[in-house]
């Protein structure tokens, strides 16, 4: 298997390598389109989803991930990346475009802000243990396509965390925590994947 790309224009991406390295994965900075050339894996990191889609479009890695996602690329999204995955969102800028992909709807800023973030333990489908998890600034999944699977849901119900082929969304940081296993079950993920990286 190729290296996993993390992408490194903003955000927590260095929680995001850290936790590559510690499960022995190897990893590649993404920043530019050369890079995305041989992986097996690419995670969005959590950070500002205006931001990054920003980015994307000045270091002309937009239209290739977008590619990469049609040609079924695995693709895992936290946080930030969970919205750029997205098909649709609501609460931000009209002119934001994502990556897509992902046939979910999801409200951005659903926790509100920076002081309502918070801490808790997740059961995860495809985790055989319960994992405890940072949600900051967190979305939430408001809708999931027919071909969309859930995989966590807070107490309440609501989605936070989904899968959809090969690509992986969550609202949540587990890098934060110190849990490896959502990176494991990602690296798995690409492992299984039909996806022939290019050369």
């Amino acid at each position: 298997m190729g290296p996993i790309g993390v992408l490194c224009l903003q955000g927590d991406f260095r929680e995001h390598l850290a936790v590559l390295t510690k499960i022995g994965v190897p990893a590649v900075r993404i920043r530019k389109p050369q890079d995305l050339i041989g992986i097996a894996g690419l995670i969005i990191p959590g950070g500002e989803s205006t931001v990054i889609d920003k980015l994307s479009q000045i270091y002309e890695l937009s239209i290739p991930i977008k590619k990469l996602i049609g040609a079924g690329l695995p693709v895992f999204g936290t946080c930030a990346g969970l919205i750029m995955l997205a098909i649709d969102f609501t609460g931000g800028p009209a002119d934001q475009e994502n990556f897509g992909g992902l046939d979910v709807t999801v409200s951005r800023n659903a926790f509100g802000t920076q002081v309502d973030s918070f801490e808790t333990e997740l059961r995860f489908d495809g985790i055989d243990h319960a994992i405890h998890v940072a949600f900051i600034r967190a979305p939430i999944v408001k809708r999931a396509g027919a071909g969309v699977s859930v995989l966590a849901t807070l107490d309440d119900g609501q989605i936070v965390a989904v899968r959809q082929g090969n690509l992986l969304g969550i609202s949540f940081h587990p890098e934060v925590t110190g849990v490896t296993s959502v990176h494991e079950y990602f690296v798995e993920m690409c492992k299984t994947a039909n996806f022939t990286a290019e050369k």
